[in-house]
């Protein structure tokens, strides 16, 4: 996404579809279809893009620009990955599209303080986004820290027992906040009962 945000319709769609092979037939979702919010957006966002090693920025710089896209299941259910990760919703500075779990945040060309990680999610579509002045592979885990969210080998959040990751359908070993958020890559993390069918690949035409 390039410093603008999606139209609500399209966000929309993102939200009840998935994204690409995220969104195929099978996967347990909350009612609706809809993904399931088990993890809010935190109060302090810039605080916690420090503390995963990153530098808040007035605005986006496109020199870096990848994608990856996340998929998060517990029990069986699609967890939604919000709009608005790394983000300081509430600067002026930063435009709003939609309500609620729908909504997006971008069109940011510039804050009069550091509103935005070079990490972060624009709509709730699952699409994490570098955006960076330098080439960098930043990693799953500092975009959790962003979140405020736990995630290790056993926890995602408060749900416990392992986590499976899997990139591009293949289960990984390791610690799943290793992994590193290269272009075009598709994680998914499971926690408990998986979902029917892993996804293996996401649809970045959007991005």
């Amino acid at each position: 996404m390039r410093s603008r945000i999606l139209p609500l319709t399209v966000l929309s769609l993102a939200l009840l579809a998935g994204c690409g092979g995220s969104g195929s037939p099978g996967h347990a979702t909350g009612p609706n279809g809809q993904a399931v919010a088990l993890f809010p957006l935190p109060a302090n966002p810039m605080a916690l893009v420090v503390k995963a090693g990153l530098t808040p920025e007035k605005k986006e710089s496109l020199i870096n620009h990848v994608h990856a896209h996340l998929d998060l299941f517990v029990d069986g259910r699609r967890v939604l990955v919000p709009g608005g990760i790394g983000i300081n919703i509430n600067d002026p500075g930063v435009h709003k599209d939609g309500q609620g779990d729908k909504a997006g945040y971008g069109g940011i060309s510039g804050c009069a303080q550091p509103c935005i990680s070079p990490l972060h999610t624009h709509g709730p579509d699952g699409i994490l986004h570098t955006e960076s002045a330098t080439k960098v592979v930043n990693t799953l885990g500092q975009l959790f820290t962003e979140w405020g969210v736990v995630l290790t080998r056993n926890c995602l959040g408060t749900h416990c027992g392992g986590v499976t990751a899997y990139v591009n359908g293949k289960a990984v070993n390791g610690d799943p906040g290793a992994i590193g958020l290269t272009d075009r890559l598709e994680i998914a993390l499971v926690v408990g009962t998986p979902p029917a069918s892993i996804p293996k690949d996401a649809d970045f035409s959007g991005a």
